[in-house]
């Protein structure tokens, strides 16, 4: 079986999949992109070792930060996976849609042209890109990846098949509630150290760009360029990482047939419970 929890940050995918995990006697896949780089732990809110309660992790500090890994790679990775380990129970977790997509779905890969965009700002790169598809999970200051997507010269135009018999969780919370969970999220990874994680990542990798596209790492890096200040840093990852989370949403109900459940944060037995007899009836 092959469970795929899907949500915004904070909302508590990382203990569900744990906790399915020792269900099921099952592995966790990461389906996280800054996960899957070793060092990026704060701002990444990587599992940390005594949450994996004992539960094998995959895909998770494969890489270094300053080695390229595309959608294509894990699509690879993962379907490597889920055919190595097809006798056990697989609980893949995160927040990459596209990953997910790529690794679960008949997913195909557009053939790439080489077109001059560099007349144009971000901006108005990502103005083009939305007019394409509505629902872009495509960050304004991830270039690369605009400009890649622009370049692709056949689309899937038609929805995806998913290849693999899964069963889609979401967690989700009320807005306002995510809006404070996500505030007081990047508040604690400040007081954790993010700021001295980013700064050791910089001067051991420079200015890669895993560090210039991610939430949380892009913001800080023009935090320790003088650009603005401790404080509009912390604001603006807020920022960016709330915009984030409402594209995740869009994504998700978008693209694959997901079963939401409100975590009770208060009593997460509860909400965990709920998704078993889920579960065990569908």
């Amino acid at each position: 079986m092959i469970i795929c929890i899907v949500g915004p940050t904070g909302v508590g995918k990382t203990l569900l999949s744990v906790m399915l995990a020792k269900y099921y006697n099952g592995v966790v896949v990461n389906a996280d992109a800054c996960q899957i780089y070793r060092e990026l732990n704060i701002g990444s809110a990587k599992v940390k070792e005594e949450e994996k309660d004992g539960v094998e992790h995959l895909l998770f500090d494969i890489k270094d930060a300053s080695e390229e890994y595309s959608v294509a790679d894990y699509q690879k990775d993962l379907r490597d996976i889920l055919n190595k380990y097809q006798d056990r129970n697989i609980i893949l977790v995160g927040g990459t849609g596209l990953y997910i997509k790529a690794g679960l779905f008949d997913y195909r890969f557009s053939a790439i042209r080489k077109k001059d965009y560099s007349k144009y700002s971000n901006e108005e790169l990502y103005k083009k890109c939305l007019k394409r598809d509505k629902n872009l999970q495509i960050d304004q200051n991830n270039r690369r990846r605009l400009e890649n997507y622009l370049n692709r010269i056949d689309k899937n135009t038609q929805k995806p098949i998913l290849l693999y018999d899964v069963k889609f969780i979401g967690l989700t919370t009320e807005r306002d509630n995510l809006y404070e969970i996500i505030n007081k999220r990047v508040d604690k990874m400040f007081k954790e150290g993010l700021v001295q994680e980013v700064d050791d990542l910089l001067k051991k990798y420079g200015e890669v760009n895993i560090l210039k596209r991610a939430i949380g790492y892009k913001e800080v890096i023009e935090y320790l360029k003088g650009k603005i200040s401790l404080e509009e840093c912390q604001e603006l990852i807020k920022k960016n990482t709330r915009h984030y989370a409402k594209r995740q949403y869009t994504w998700f109900n978008n693209q694959m047939p997901v079963k939401w459940f409100n975590t009770n944060f208060n009593n997460f037995e509860e909400t965990y419970n709920n998704i078993i007899n889920y579960l065990k009836s569908n």
